[in-house]
């Protein structure tokens, strides 16, 4: 497990279309979850258009997210859950049935999806990683999505090659 976010990455100025699936289920973790990609987000990629979608829980992200890229294909998709383990197998059951559901529309479509539906054990790893700055999946999640979308944006400009070209 990381102790700190990763460092942030270099600011884009392209225009990109990012949206969000979060689910409302942890109401107080996932909002928190949402406010600060959002403002990680407007900082790193000022001019991305960034679209919301809430769905009721964890469970429903992977076929909302399938539907979003059948209709229109986003440059990238970042999935925000809170997923609090209980005394049953039931959330590591979701977590893992969601885990494997957005890996496998992200190879299928070729779409980068940024996984941060969160396993946690209780409200104080919630609060760590929703609400608190040092752990903020939130951030990390706007971080990932604009790394990885600076990284497409490198394929695209290599022209079709498979790696950018300073690798």
């Amino acid at each position: 497990m990381s102790t700190a976010l990763p460092t942030k990455p270099r600011s884009l100025n392209q225009r990109s279309q990012v949206t969000i699936v979060a689910s409302t289920y942890n109401e107080e973790f996932t909002n928190a979850l949402v406010e600060n990609t959002q403002q990680e987000l407007a900082e790193l990629m000022p001019n991305a258009k960034i679209n919301l979608v809430r769905v009721p829980g964890a469970f429903e992200i992977p076929v909302t997210v399938e539907a979003l890229i059948q209709q229109h294909t986003p440059e990238c998709i970042i999935t925000l859950g809170l997923i609090i383990r209980g005394q049953t197998a039931h959330g590591d059951l979701v977590a893992e049935s969601v885990t494997k559901a957005l890996q496998e529309i992200a190879v299928r479509h070729t779409t980068p999806i940024i996984h941060e539906v969160v396993l946690v054990s209780d409200d104080k790893q919630a609060y760590a990683r929703c609400i608190g700055s040092k752990l903020n999946r939130g951030r990390e999640a706007a971080r990932a999505a604009t790394s990885i979308l600076d990284t497409f944006s490198q394929f695209k400009r290599t022209s079709g090659r498979v790696y950018p070209s300073n690798v």
